[in-house]
């Protein structure tokens, strides 16, 4: 024990590890707020009664979901800047990667939560001169907002337990500034990975964990 408190006190470390742990959050936060934002709106093209539209996000989606986010995140981040000249900041990059894929994910709840809904909802608001946006937004949209729930706040988990992926366009997340920390500390003391990856496992579990205990608070509060 007094080897680990040792490792947190010397210099920097302990503070470097909380800054780690705030860029992993910031960066979760931003990418699960656009994703619900763009996921709404991709998700209502999938349900369209137009071919075209349903063809290209059925491929958008398909094609998110079979590519590694670590390629997406080579890909916007090494491409650009090698043929083009065009640099983007890595933490830029991460987002923009992020939520790609949470887009394509919450377009699925989205679709799934909306076709769901029983047919006569729809016919009922037709019946009574609603259009086909006016049955959306009036009708379905409202009820199935608690049927997304929980799967916004799933998304949120998985985005942050994604997010040790940044380490390899260098940006100073959780797992990054741990790794650093072993490398220095480890030639003075040889349980330095082991109490510093100790400590980067509970701060995830402190992350998520609420999180997950939330989303159970609601299923089972919505299913009384």
């Amino acid at each position: 024990m007094e080897s680990a408190i040792s490792i947190f006190l010397e210099g920097r470390n302990l503070a470097r590890l909380m800054e780690g742990v705030w860029i992993t959050l910031k960066i979760s936060a931003a990418s699960v707020l656009l994703s619900v934002v763009f996921g709404l709106l991709v998700g209502l093209l999938m349900i369209s009664r137009k071919p075209a539209l349903q063809a290209a996000t059925r491929f958008y989606l398909e094609a998110i979901r079979v590519m590694p986010i670590l390629v997406l995140l080579y890909m916007f981040y090494y491409l650009p800047d090698k043929n083009w000249g065009l640099h983007f900041e890595a933490q830029t990059v991460a987002i923009g990667v992020f939520t790609l894929w949470g887009t394509a994910e919450m377009a699925d709840l989205v679709r799934g939560a909306l076709t769901s809904m029983p047919a006569h909802q729809r016919e009922s608001g037709r019946a009574i001169g609603l259009t086909e946006g006016q049955v959306n937004r009036y009708i379905i949209i409202p009820q199935a907002v608690r049927r997304l729930i929980p799967g916004v706040i799933n998304l949120t988990t998985r985005m942050i337990k994604t997010t040790p992926f940044i380490y390899f366009i260098s940006v100073p997340e959780l797992l990054k500034v741990g790794q650093q920390i072993v490398e220095i500390s480890g030639m003075k003391n040889n349980m330095a990975s082991f109490w510093v990856y100790g400590f980067i496992f509970f701060l995830y579990f402190l992350m998520c964990y609420p999180i997950s205990c939330f989303s159970a608070y609601l299923e089972k509060k919505w299913q009384n």
